[in-house]
């Protein structure tokens, strides 16, 4: 969980964040936590941002109000110390989102997160699992042929043996003039 304090003192608002940027997965949740102190109850307003276009999440009093955005009101949790939670994240919700805090004297402060989605290449563990099953199969058919042409290599070199020696019978050859 990564925290993100504000501080509201009379009119100057600190926000401050030990991390940034968030990493998730396709279908994770994730929490863009938010602790502060004011004097007064602030109004929290979350905008996502990415490219081109910037979408309000949602705005919210502690305690107080609570409106989330059609878009993203069955995948987020507003909590009343600011913080957000968004689940079953998907590839678009990668962007920055934008917290901005506004004190009852009107003065706001933003602050951003940027979050990136990965997505989750099952595809490339299907390709994986396939080559390795192909290529064991591959390795066994070469170990059986191996295993097949030295026992057919021994005995070759032992009928060989046997027709060299004197007086011995013909390896599994009747001798026609018998």
């Amino acid at each position: 969980m990564h925290v993100c304090s504000c501080v509201c003192l009379a009119g100057a608002i600190s926000i401050y964040s030990p991390q940034r940027s968030l990493i998730r997965s396709v279908q994770d949740d994730v929490i863009f936590s938010v602790n502060f102190t004011c004097s007064g109850i602030p109004n929290i307003q979350w905008t996502f941002m990415s490219g081109l276009v910037s979408r309000t999440i949602g705005a919210w009093q502690p305690g107080g109000y609570t409106n989330i955005t059609e878009d993203y009101s069955s995948r987020v949790q507003a909590y009343d110390n600011g913080s957000m939670g968004l689940s079953d994240l998907r590839l678009q919700d990668g962007g920055f989102y934008v917290v901005t805090i506004t004190e009852s004297t009107g003065s706001s402060k933003d602050f951003g997160f940027v979050l990136k989605v990965n997505e989750v290449l099952y595809e490339d563990l299907q390709y994986l699992t396939v080559s390795f099953l192909a290529l064991a199969c591959l390795a066994s058919l070469l170990m059986l042929t191996m295993w097949l042409l030295d026992k057919a290599y021994k005995k070759i070199m032992a009928c060989k043996r046997r027709r060299e020696m004197p007086g011995k019978a013909m390896c599994k050859q009747q001798n026609p003039s018998q």
